[in-house]
């Protein structure tokens, strides 16, 4: 059962959610799309990919090596048929002639049939490996803490899902045949012709060196023109995607020609990128066919030469043109294959560098158990020790930090945007860990409690009551998964939302749709008090649970608050003292530090920041 009995917008740790900070412009740039990783992680990804389907990729190799064996046999039975058959046919020997037309016939068809059965097998083989690709990257991102989410986001993780899944899709459905056959072909065609004549055959193979190199080049410049293109793909997405997500102050701010003009030179890019693919392509299908037919004309010319010399048989020759014909003929499949070979090794890189990133908040190797509850209040005990915390990339947000919250004590946090209220509450959600000191409850530190028992103990109830598309009931039961009907409509019943559920058109069948936009801000909030009532957690945190809310709202919350916090140990973040007031404790906090601490009547007497606060919030009442 997850502990998010609901989700926000991702902020940093010390944001207060109710005033974020403005985001400066986004500079799309290829390097924000490169994550790190260990050289040589996409062959072992690809490796890793494959290995539960070992024993289908053999049989798949040896159908594949049978069928080209029967294909490339053609040549070979034609120049016997010009240099054996028709010669005995001509002595009214039949049987050479027959027997050719047969094998003819029957390589045609064992090529065909084995052809088939491979395309079925590397069908059903490249589904289940990308099937098994999309999987770990969506469960890998879940895995991933917040702090990755912060700094890498949503639109690139679906590109890498999407886009790059396709890439690799690509390359598998349809490049991977293409090369195998080549190889294949490339492997027979070089036996038979130094089998044929050794001279020819060395003289055959040597004109072909040019086209070696012309694909090594290809390779090389491609490879960066798909880096970009993948880059640039990333991008497009990611304009696109936080655009659609934003559309409301979109439309508000009258955003959308800024958009437009931004989106358009993102496209620009991308067709430019785009077009740098595309002329690589056409660079090396002119200089590849240019060698092949001058190839083919030099081995033409000595072979006609040697046959008309008398050391060189003409069905020979005929065998040699055939040959060659079909070693250049995939030229350009061989093309589209190192389109698709550069486009899928530019994904599988970038999705390789998503899933070696590892959680910054790991399971502990030993896990701990909780000990044992004692009374009827399902509250624990909460302590910061020493806690320190900063980003990653430097600047504290919470100098040295302690405190203890009894068991079902409830504590209102208070302060300034920036104090560090928002940082304790996902230090105690273990959305990240400290970097000094620990969080403890009942004792036991949350490093060493397993993510289940943490996320059944530790609740967090948001600004932006997060729903997910789905029923009404479905996202109640996402604080219990197992609760049945009748435990769901007792949530909302003591939570205060069952009367507005019941009035929806299908009740709690009832599609919430997108975000839970069906309803209002206030009966989401609802819904998301019933959610953590259903989870029973231990310890609740709300984090500006009513700050969006208008008066009627506020207190419908309000009351239902005081439902779920019974008997429970409770942080609450909130700028607005009305709720503060049901608090057992108020904490002022400044700059990461503890200045006024006591119930709310003792501050309000106490005359400091927080009567200040209080008094500036009645004369707002008042006006």
């Amino acid at each position: 059962m997850t502990t998010l009995a609901d989700s926000s917008v991702d902020q940093s740790p010390g944001q207060e959610p109710d005033r974020p900070t403005p985001a400066p412009p986004e500079r799309d740039s290829y390097d924000r799309d490169v994550l790190p990783a260990p050289k040589g992680a996409s062959r072992a990804l690809l490796r890793e990919l494959v290995r539960p389907y070992r024993a289908r990729v053999w049989l798949a190799a040896v159908v594949l090596v049978v069928q080209q064996a029967a294909v490339q046999a053609g040549p070979l039975i034609v120049a016997y048929a010009i240099d054996r058959a028709i010669p005995a046919l001509r002595g009214h020997d039949r049987g050479p002639l027959i027997a050719t037309a047969v094998g003819y016939v029957g390589c045609a068809l064992l090529g065909g049939t084995l052809q088939r059965a491979f395309i079925r097998l590397s069908g059903v083989l490249s589904q289940d490996v990308l099937l098994d690709l999309r999987g770990r990257i969506f469960r890998h991102a879940q895995a991933l803490g917040l702090d990755f989410h912060e700094r890498y986001t949503s639109g690139r993780i679906i590109a890498r899902a999407t886009s790059d899944v396709e890439a690799f899709r690509e390359l598998l459905t349809d490049g991977l045949q293409e090369l195998l056959d080549v190889g294949l072909a490339v492997l027979y065609i070089g036996l038979v012709l130094l089998w044929l004549d050794w001279g020819l055959g060395l003289f055959a193979l040597a004109t072909a060196l040019p086209l070696v190199w012309t694909t090594r080049s290809f390779n090389r410049r491609s490879q960066q023109a798909y880096s970009r293109r993948s880059a640039a793909t990333a991008s497009v997405i990611v304009r696109f995607t936080e655009t659609m997500n934003g559309i409301r102050p979109v439309q508000a701010f009258r955003r959308e020609r800024a958009n437009e003009a931004r989106f358009a030179e993102l496209n620009r890019v991308h067709e430019r990128a785009n077009g740098d693919a595309i002329l690589e392509m056409g660079r090396f299908n002119v200089s590849s066919w240019l060698i092949a037919n001058t190839s083919v004309a030099l081995v033409v010319l000595w072979g006609a030469y040697r046959v008309a010399s008398g050391s060189l048989e003409l069905g020979v020759l005929a065998a040699f043109v055939l040959y060659l014909r079909r070693l250049y003929a995939p030229i350009d499949p061989l093309g589209m294959f190192l389109n698709s070979w550069q486009a899928a090794a530019a994904s599988l890189e970038k999705i390789a560098g998503l899933l070696a990133q590892r959680p910054s908040v790991a399971e502990p190797a030993r896990p701990r158990e909780l000990p044992a509850k004692h009374g009827a209040r399902p509250g624990r005990a909460v302590a910061f020790e020493g806690v320190r915390f900063a980003y990653r990339s430097g600047g504290e947000v919470l100098p040295r930090f302690d405190l203890a919250i009894p068991a079902g004590q409830t504590v209102a946090l208070v302060g300034a945007t920036g104090a560090g209220k928002s940082t304790l509450a996902k230090l105690l959600c273990r959305f990240y860990d400290p970097t000094e000191g620990r969080v403890t409850l009942d004792g036991v530190a949350l490093r060493e409690l397993s993510t289940a028992q943490l996320r059944r103990g530790v609740v967090m109830v948001t600004q932006e009551s997060f729903l997910f598309s789905g029923t009404v009931a479905e996202n109640i039961a996402l604080g219990d998964p197992d609760a049945t009907p009748a435990r769901i409509e007792a949530a909302a019943k003591a939570i205060g939302a069952h009367d507005f559920i019941a009035a929806l058109p299908d009740g709690y069948d009832t599609d919430v749709r997108k975000r839970g936009g069906r309803i209002s801000a206030g009966q989401r909030q609802l819904v998301a008090f019933a959610r953590a009532l259903l989870a029973d957690p231990a310890v609740l945190i709300l984090d500006e649970a009513t700050s969006s809310l208008d008066v009627p709202g506020e207190r419908a919350v309000q009351q239902a608050m005081a439902t779920v916090l019974h008997g429970r140990t409770a942080l609450i973040i909130a700028h607005r003292l009305s709720t503060v007031e049901i608090a057992d404790r108020v904490l002022v906090l400044e700059d990461g530090r503890v200045i006024e601490d006591g119930t709310p009547s003792q501050l309000i007497a106490a005359s400091g920041n927080f009567a200040h606060l209080h008094q500036a919030w009645r004369d707002s009442l008042v006006s």
